[in-house]
């Protein structure tokens, strides 16, 4: 089992920056790849950034390439997301997943069944 704690949301003003940390317990040295996803009001949740465990290649979702990074810490098991040049349409619920080494994932790395584990999400809201 992997436990995943968000923390660092809130409420920015537009332009404005935020750091979101991912922290993981547990069995961490199972861990191939962590995301981010964000879901905003009465939409679906969407991708954001993975970077791989070791390795630490990164993808990012198109909106957000140029203002957003992600970054590991693996002596910390923690996963990172700064986020700069915030916009209004960032507002959502932005969730940590994992993908573990043993996991028999389906779909891909933007799609949610490819991770197994999930965090309770932090909130982000940006202000016009």
């Amino acid at each position: 089992q992997v436990q995943l704690v968000e923390s660092g949301g809130g409420l920015v003003q537009a332009g404005g920056s935020l750091r979101l940390s991912c922290a993981a317990s547990g069995r961490t040295f199972s861990l191939y790849a962590m995301a981010w996803f964000r879901q905003a009001p009465g939409k679906e949740r969407d991708f954001v950034s993975k970077i791989n465990w070791s390795g630490g290649s990164t993808s990012y979702e198109d909106s957000v390439k140029g203002r957003f990074t992600i970054s590991r810490d693996n002596a910390k098991n923690t996963v990172y997301l700064q986020m700069d040049s915030l916009k209004p349409e960032d507002t959502a619920v932005y969730y940590c997943a994992a993908k573990t080494h043993t996991y028999s994932s389906q779909g891909y790395y933007y799609t949610e069944n490819w991770y197994n584990y999930w965090g309770q999400g932090t909130q982000v809201t940006v202000s016009s």
